[in-house]
Order: C-alpha cells, then sequence, then structure tokens
C-alpha cells in the first residue's frame, strides 16, 4: 500500500511509548525498509513521564504526569497534523483531553487523532468471538477507565470537529518484549487454563495500521468507522505460544503450571480471567490491510531471525 504523506505531516504523540517509538522509527527519513518515494517528511515530538535528556533522533521530547498543562506541551503541540493518544488514563478519564483538550480544540491544523485502547473493554467471552459491534462488558477498573477514554476522545470529536479512531489492542509483542526474550532469560512460564485463549499483536503491525489511518485522514479520505481491532488472525492459548517459541530456539519447554498453582500479580490474574476470540475484519476490510504477522508464529520467527 503507498502511504505518502504532506511536506507538512507533524506527529505528536501523548505517551511516546513502544509503540509510538516503532511508528516514529517506521516514519522517519532514515527507515530503511520504506522505498524513496514513500518515506514521510513527518515531524515528530511526544511526551514521557521524565525525560533525563535528549531523544534520540530527531523526535523533541516534554515532560506529562497527567496531573495540570504543561507548557511545554502546549508549545510543541503547535502546527501538529496528526495526535497519537497512549497514556493510560486515570479515574477521570484521559488527562491528555483534560488539561489539554482547549489546545487541541484550536488547533486547526489537526487532521487526525488516533487512541490507544484494549480489547479488555469487551470482558470475558468464556472463549467466544467479539468484534467491534459486540458490547462493552468491562471487568476491571483499568478497561473500564479505557470505556470512558474512548467515549471522551468521541466527544470532543463530534464537539470539535476533529477526526478520532479507535484502536483497540491485545497483549503487544515485538522486539524485546516477547516470551522469546523471557525464555532466553530463563523467566518463561508455562501456565495452563483449560478454554483459555486470547490475541496478540506484533507491534509493527500496530504502527502499520496507525500509518495507514494516518495517511488516509491526510488525503480526507473517509473509512466509514470509527473503531478498530488491531489483532492477529490467530487467538491461541498462551502456553501454545510458549511451547513454539521454545521450538525456534532450540530449548525445552517450561514445564506446565496449572493457573490455581501459579503466583500472578493482580493484573496477571486479570488477564487471565478473560478469555475470547477477537474478530479484525474491518480493520482488513474497511482500511484494505494485511498483517505481516498474521500469527504469532511469523511473528516470533521474525524476532528469533532479528528481521
Amino acid at each position: 500500500m503507498s502511504l505518502l504523506f504532506p511536506a507538512n505531516t507533524k506527529l505528536f504523540c501523548f505517551g511516546f511509548g513502544y509503540c509510538a517509538q516503532v511508528l516514529a522509527e517506521r516514519l522517519g527519513d532514515n527507515a530503511a525498509s520504506r522505498d524513496a518515494a514513500s518515506r514521510a517528511a513527518v515531524g515528530m515530538a511526544g511526551t514521557r513521564t521524565r525525560v533525563d535528556g535528549p531523544a534520540a533522533g530527531p523526535v523533541r521530547l516534554a515532560v506529562f504526569n497527567g496531573d495540570g498543562r504543561a507548557t511545554r506541551v502546549t508549545a510543541l503541540l503547535a502546527e501538529t497534523t496528526h495526535l497519537l493518544v497512549s497514556i493510560p488514563p486515570d479515574l477521570e478519564g484521559d488527562a491528555a483531553l483534560r488539561y489539554h483538550g482547549a489546545d487541541l480544540a484550536r488547533l486547526s491544523s489537526l487532521r487526525w487523532i488516533g487512541y490507544l485502547s484494549t480489547i479488555g473493554v469487551y470482558g470475558d467471552a468464556g472463549g467466544g468471538t467479539v468484534d467491534e459491534t459486540s458490547a462493552l462488558k468491562p471487568q476491571s477498573e483499568r478497561a473500564l477507565r479505557r470505556v470512558t477514554a474512548e467515549n471522551q476522545w468521541r466527544a470532543f470529536g463530534q464537539e470539535t470537529g476533529k477526526r478520532v479512531e479507535v484502536f483497540r489492542l491485545p497483549g503487544i509483542y515485538g522486539p524485546g518484549r516477547s516470551v522469546v526474550d523471557s525464555l532466553r532469560a530463563g523467566t518463561a512460564r508455562r501456565i495452563i487454563k483449560p478454554g483459555q485463549v486470547f490475541n496478540r499483536v506484533h507491534v509493527v503491525d500496530i504502527a502499520r495500521a496507525l500509518e495507514r489511518t494516518m495517511a488516509l485522514a491526510s488525503a480526507d479520505q473517509a473509512i466509514g468507522y470509527d473503531t478498530f481491532n488491531v489483532v492477529d488472525d490467530e487467538p491461541a492459548p498462551p502456553q501454545d505460544v510458549v511451547a513454539y517459541a521454545a521450538e525456534l530456539l532450540g530449548l525445552p519447554a517450561p514445564p506446565e503450571v496449572p493457573f490455581e498453582a501459579a503466583s500472578l500479580s493482580p493484573m496477571g490474574r486479570s488477564f487471565y480471567g478473560e478469555s475470547k476470540r477477537v474478530g479484525n475484519a474491518r480493520l482488513k476490510q474497511a482500511l484494505g490491510f494485511e498483517l505481516q504477522y498474521p500469527t504469532y508464529r511469523e511473528g516470533l520467527l521474525a524476532i528469533v531471525r532479528g528481521t
């Protein structure tokens, strides 16, 4: 797919974390995997909770802790054309919108807002299938906060005429953050809970989906939807993923641990409290999108090979 951006494109990321960094790398002029005709001359800025030194590359950073309006953030937002929001919401919803919504509403240059949410908003489906038309049944406070934030951003879009798109994500993996890394570190576990399945997604496919919608927004191309599940094609039991990664590395699979006997953090236990298969047909059909890593097999193999 052709991904062309106007020369004055400027991306601002509230939460310059793992996904935003991969997106920024792909949009940068020095992205070696892209041909010269499709590279984007994109200015980039974003926030972190702390900034210890100059950012690597062309990204300008500001501190934003979600506790008040930040003057440097307001300055860096100037002339932003595309906004990505990935910071976790608090009890009141999205802090970026709360403290900088007025700044964003005044931005005549702003063509697109992308909000990274979670498939946790669907709750537990008992292993059944859900999609973007399914009822939202958040079971955790974290997921409930995401529902609130999604609604706040949609309302902001309706009030201001800004284009807002919500991307619901599953467990994210990629280089440096996968079961391959935990196996190499000797920390991987194969926890067994009968009937447990869930989706995951490679971070590169998240970045590619964001690129696609950013480019469509730049071209003023309507896509008919404002919410997308960015997930892989094959929800699978977590123990199968661990076993496959171990096979790729030539390592023995970790011993099975029954879920009831596993020592898990409250967050880890809540993760296993939901089992569902999440559909991604809308992502493919509405955006003309194809996953680079449709299952965990392709994704983990690329990580092992370093490609």
